[in-house]
């Protein structure tokens, strides 16, 4: 299947922040059950595709984990009414 900048890797829609000509990297990933079922909620959520919200997790997860190497935190307000909490990936 050839593929043109700014389409996905499954030949959807493009991707939706739009961003680049860049060639993509197509590769295969095992998932467990519990991040299948989470790449199934955040397409639902989303209306993205799974091409889609597997890029955008791993720009979130870069930019996450950057934050934390450099000593930052990063955190989080589940309620508007709630206070922010610290959020702990292990």
């Amino acid at each position: 299947m050839s593929r043109t900048a700014g389409t996905t890797a499954d030949g959807g829609r493009p991707a939706a922040s739009g961003r680049g000509t860049a060639p993509l990297e197509r590769v295969t990933v095992n998932l467990t059950s519990r991040a299948s079922k989470a790449l199934e909620t955040a397409v639902e959520l989303t209306g993205d595709s799974k091409t889609d919200s597997i890029n955008r997790a791993l720009n979130m997860y870069a930019y996450v984990e950057q934050v934390l190497h450099e000593g930052g935190s990063i955190l989080v307000q589940g309620d508007p009414d709630a206070a922010p909490q610290k959020l702990v990936i292990f």
